[in-house]
């Protein structure tokens, strides 16, 4: 999909031309635009992720550049966000940015990436550096809803303490501007020179834990997880409320859409933040695909 085409779905705004003659308009939207209260009445949230890019991860299923077109990526998640029922979008600046000027982020909850420096296959990934929303006053002079840092626990890399000690601080000074604080944490290992996230309940139950001691407060605290073996006893780890992710979708939509909905029945479990399976589903119909896990989060359109 060409950047023409995005155009003239988006009434014919030109992003790049936008950032050449007018990058003021940028600061100038972050201040203007329309918030909500995070949470609704039924205290659930379905939240597009488009983070991906920033850690060199593009790959969707087979398809190792799949989110390579950013015109591509930006039409997918205007789709995405006009749908009822989607809460809002977490992603880093350059994404949020161009959905801001296209007016896309109106009445929307925004989460800001704020870690995106563990590159996918560097020999530093797990030394996770805030490369994108580096502090919370970044978030907060922009009037941004919260900030989401990935944290990878690996026992053998000592790039897990710097990464920990980050996502901390991040979670007491977000917290301190009450704004949301949404820790993604995974036990850790590598394996041929590839770190691979521990998917069996008692290693998502240790991160769990550790995640949940993070910071001077978790008053404002969120975590995102995987949806796992046992989850039910996953979820009695925590009471912080939870939003389980969806990861690179690799079974049938109907598998996902039933292990989502078995795992939204429990109580600390209070939405989804999706990317990948929403965005670019095997059918290519992402509007569909939202509207399913729109159902599952929220129920029925009445």
């Amino acid at each position: 999909m060409s950047g023409a085409e995005v155009g003239v779905r988006a009434s014919g705004v030109d992003l790049t031309e936008l950032r050449v003659r007018q990058p003021e308009r940028i600061a100038e939207a972050w201040q203007q635009r329309r918030r909500r209260e995070v949470v609704g009445a039924d205290g659930r949230l379905l939240i597009v992720a488009a983070d991906h890019p920033a850690r060199g991860a593009l790959g969707v299923r087979g398809d190792a550049m799949a989110m390579a077109s950013r015109p591509g990526l930006i039409d997918r998640l205007v789709t995405a966000l006009e749908r009822p029922g989607v809460d809002g979008v977490l992603a880093t600046p350059d994404v949020l940015e161009d959905l801001l000027l296209l007016g896309a982020l109106e009445g929307k909850v925004v989460i800001g990436s704020m870690n995106r420096g563990g590159l996918q296959g560097a020999s530093f990934e797990l030394d996770d550096r805030f490369t994108a929303y580096s502090t919370a006053d970044d978030l907060l002079a922009r009037r941004l809803d919260g900030g989401k840092m990935l944290t990878r626990i690996c026992l053998d890399d000592p790039g897990t303490v710097a990464t920990l000690e980050s996502s901390a601080r991040a979670v007491t000074e977000l917290a301190d501007r009450k704004l949301l604080a949404m820790v993604e944490p995974f036990w850790s290992v590598r394996r041929e020179g590839r770190v691979v996230n521990l998917l069996d309940p008692d290693s998502v139950i240790k991160s769990v834990h550790i995640a949940s001691g993070l910071g001077a407060t978790s008053a404002y605290t969120w975590l995102k997880l995987p949806v796992v073996d046992d989850l039910e006893r996953v979820m009695e780890a925590t009471t912080l409320p939870t939003l389980l992710l969806g990861g690179d979708p690799t079974v049938a939509p109907e598998e996902t859409y039933a292990s989502w909905g078995k795992a939204l029945s429990l109580p600390s479990v209070r939405g989804l933040v999706v990317g990948r399976a929403l965005l670019f589903p095997p059918d290519g119909n992402v509007a569909s695909a939202v509207d399913q896990a729109s159902t599952l989060v929220h129920g029925a359109p009445a």
